[in-house]
């Protein structure tokens, strides 16, 4: 007998897991951008000579740290095409 269409199957559920995997490696990898930038920006700043491009740097890790929310949010939303109740808990 077939389940209605708004229970929650394995596949289902299993790519929900995947699809969580996926966001939270993305923010992983956004944080380690966000250090890495901010660390050579700062070490940058020690010379005069190479102040412009420690700007730039602090400049990409500001920009990195915008996209953070960006992330969560699309997971959110990912997340409720699946499951209109899922979760709120964050990662």
């Amino acid at each position: 007998m077939p389940e209605p269409a708004n229970s929650l199957t394995i596949r289902i559920g299993h790519e929900e897991l995947l699809i969580r995997r996926r966001y939270e490696v993305l923010s992983i990898i956004n944080d380690f951008l966000i250090a890495l930038w901010f660390a050579a920006g700062s070490v940058l700043f020690f010379d005069e000579a190479t102040a412009t491009a420690g700007t730039v740097l602090f400049l990409l890790g500001s920009v990195e740290l915008a996209i953070r929310p960006v992330i969560r949010l699309a997971r959110h939303v990912h997340l409720r095409r699946f499951r209109p109740n899922a979760s709120e808990q964050d990662f």
